[in-house]
């Protein structure tokens, strides 16, 4: 089993379980969390939703060859699923980052209500390197939350960033000792038993009232360049080098 999931005292938990291959996540992954989302969501005895991963690692992001088997209409496939469900969620959503994140990694954690990460984490969001583009919204909630010049270093030269970088830039509230940050994000997402369900739903909702519409929209066009992007010489050369463990050359483009 890749994803373990369990619901106690109020909190369902998604545990990303994968450690053999670095929590690298599959479709059919995708497809259980989206499950255990919707799940949460249609529990009234569920107040909240914590999503973790293994000590040492949170998620290397996509299995990148099970992801380039299953290419194609990116707003059916499973990853989409998973997304629109997390984006969707509207009871509270705490992520416990328990390593390295990458990619996807990061990308969910932007639509996660509270963010809490070790101190042994390094996040990175390498898409250009892999000749892609960003996803899932990246591309407008991370100038938004950090500012410009601060989201083209990690959208477009894909520089990795410590777990108290994270803080500093608003995508984490905390940074923790590693054998500490999954017991205090519980005790966090524990802490919405004691709290009025209707009124948490409604604040998180009007928390993102702000132009929903254009999160949407920004998914929509990231959606379509990237599915180009699967089929273009300088991704090819990335994952090509990728799987041969070599680094990639791409002066041959312009």
């Amino acid at each position: 089993m890749t994803i373990k999931t369990a619901v106690l005292q109020g909190v369902c938990t998604i545990e990303i379980a994968r450690p053999e291959k670095k929590n690298a996540i599959t479709a059919e992954m995708y497809g259980q969390m989206a499950q255990a989302l919707d799940a949460a969501q249609a529990d009234g005895a569920v107040r909240a939703v914590l999503i973790t991963g293994q000590p040492g690692i949170f998620t290397s992001g996509n299995d990148l060859e099970d992801f380039m088997k299953r290419a194609g209409s990116l707003t059916e496939s499973p990853v989409f699923q998973f997304m629109k469900a997390l984006a969707g969620c509207d009871k509270p959503v705490v992520a416990a980052v328990t390593g390295g994140a990458i990619g996807i990694g990061v990308t969910m954690l932007l639509h996660c209500d509270l963010v809490y990460v070790s101190d042994e984490a390094r996040l990175a969001m390498p898409f250009v390197s892999l000749g892609l583009v960003p996803e899932f919204g990246s591309s407008l909630l991370l100038p938004r939350l950090m500012g410009q010049r601060r989201a083209a270093e990690k959208l477009l030269l894909g520089d990795p960033f410590t777990g108290q970088d994270a803080v500093d830039c608003g995508i984490a509230n905390a940074v923790l000792p590693a054998g500490e940050v999954v017991n205090h994000a519980r005790r966090m997402a524990e802490r919405f038993n004691a709290l009025p369900p209707s009124a948490i739903r409604q604040s998180k909702q009007l928390m993102r009232r702000a132009d929903p519409d254009a999160l949407w929209e920004a998914i929509a066009a990231e959606n379509e360049v990237f599915a180009s992007r699967l089929s273009s010489p300088e991704a090819r050369e990335a994952f090509s080098a990728f799987f041969q463990k070599r680094k990639p050359d791409f002066s041959q483009f312009s």
